[in-house]
């Protein structure tokens, strides 16, 4: 109930204050408009050039990023040897 009162009596003096001050609101209003239309401008080149950037991604042939088996195993190997390494420093530790 008391935000139905409160939006009323906003939306009066709201009201009255457009009707007092016209004048000063249109040039508000002259000076608002062209920030406006530039940001939304700006903002929808923004997204357009992502979206068209999405498109072209799709557009390219999937580039084949499996490593050489010689790799693989060179790694696995390396974890391997880190492995044992660590518990043999574990078993000293202790």
């Amino acid at each position: 109930m008391k935000t139905l009162i409160g939006g009323a009596v906003a939306a009066v003096l709201g009201l009255i204050g457009i009707s007092v001050w016209w004048k000063p609101f249109l040039q508000l209003l002259a000076g608002a408009i062209p920030v406006m239309l530039l940001l939304g401008g700006g903002l929808a080149l923004y997204l357009g050039f992502d979206e068209l950037k999405d498109t072209w991604k799709k557009d390219e042939p999937a580039v084949e990023t499996a490593t050489p088996t010689e790799d693989t195993d060179k790694y696995k190997q390396e974890i391997e040897d880190l492995k044992k390494e660590i518990e043999t420093l574990k078993t000293e530790k202790a």
